[in-house]
């Protein structure tokens, strides 16, 4: 095993600096034309960006092709189809984050049937045949988010939550948020909660909703970036001093951070995300360059799987949050995003 980390770790630096040995020494390489395929919802979302921009760097550093697939709309029939016309052009492999994990356990097991391996990120399909899950952990997250606004609340005082339901990440996020407060924080009480289904006109309807029926409401929780859009706004317009807190990060709710009108936001580590994710689906996709001592060669199960990898995250404040600034990270890469 050292000697197939040291030999992946010999492949990754090939590009940034001079190699010690020609491509074809390598089995670290992918053939002409291996192109490996990135597949999300709501394609225009600005979270994807630095995924696939580190996913396309790990490519390019075995000469692999990429591709960034998806839909523009917040559809999972949409989502599906687009994960068919991948698969329909038989790819290496393919990198996908599900909306929603049971529709997806069919079309991810017959692509691993078909000989093509799917790592999942971000949100998951466990009941599938995909190789491999690449997160962070949305149950830590949801309890580092609580543990920040209760310790600056005095563990006193009323929150609620905007939801998404049926988002297996921000289910869970929800719910190890709520699960902390009533463990840890027992003066500090859940007050409301809404879908807003990542709607920000939805989530400001809420929010003033919510400031109307319970005054002292003193922070809101939501899983994702565009609810807490709506949410800031309604907050701002009430006057009250209520902390809001979210998760994912875009140019916008950066601005609001630093401007004070956003808590924190909670983020997982993107580029590590997309990097490890690659990763994970090349060796997949290359299973003979391990064979360990056990039985996968008799029950058929791919030996380079890993069943969850953890990308990391970061609590965003406004003394951290120049850093996130997707447009200076381009600059700093000197590159030009996704079509580049």
């Amino acid at each position: 095993m050292k000697a197939f980390v040291k030999g992946l770790m010999a492949a990754a630096l090939a590009t940034t600096a001079a190699p010690a040995f020609a491509a074809e020494d390598t089995p670290f390489r992918c053939e002409p034309g291996e192109k490996y395929v990135m597949n999300v919802m709501v394609s225009g979302v600005e979270y994807w960006f630095p995924v696939y921009e580190m996913f396309k760097q790990a490519a390019q550093q075995f000469g692999c092709e990429t591709e960034y697939t998806g839909t523009p709309a917040y559809d999972i029939t949409q989502q599906l189809a687009s994960f068919e016309q991948v698969l329909a052009k038989k790819p290496a492999g393919i990198m996908v984050h599900p909306m929603n994990s049971d529709p997806f356990i069919e079309p991810i097991n017959r692509a691993v049937d078909g000989g093509i391996p799917v790592v999942t990120f971000a949100a998951d399909s466990p009941n599938s045949k995909r190789i491999s899950y690449i997160t962070s952990d949305n149950v830590r997250e949801g309890t580092f988010v609580a543990d920040a606004i209760a310790e600056a609340m005095g563990g006193k005082g009323e929150y609620a939550v905007l939801e998404n339901p049926g988002q297996d990440n921000h289910d869970l996020r929800i719910s190890a948020f709520i699960s902390r407060m009533e463990d840890k924080y027992p003066d500090m009480k859940l007050v409301a909660r809404a879908a807003t289904n990542q709607d920000p006109t939805k989530a400001y309807n809420s929010t003033l909703s919510m400031i109307q029926a319970h005054p002292n409401l003193g922070a809101i929780w939501m899983p994702e970036a565009s609810s807490a859009l709506g949410a800031a706004q309604a907050v701002e317009e009430s006057g009250k001093d209520i902390k809001i807190a979210n998760a994912d990060v875009n140019g916008k709710i950066l601005d609001l951070i630093k401007e004070g009108k956003i808590f924190a936001s909670v983020n997982p580590n993107q580029g590590a995300q997309g990097y490890w994710g690659f990763m994970l689906l090349w060796m997949a996709a290359h299973p003979e360059l391990i064979d360990p001592m056990n039985d996968h060669a008799q029950t058929g199960f791919n030996p380079m799987g890993m069943p969850v990898v953890d990308n990391g995250f970061s609590i965003i404040t406004a003394e951290i949050a120049d850093n996130f600034y997707w447009d200076a990270y381009l600059k700093r890469r000197g590159t030009k995003g996704i079509n580049e």
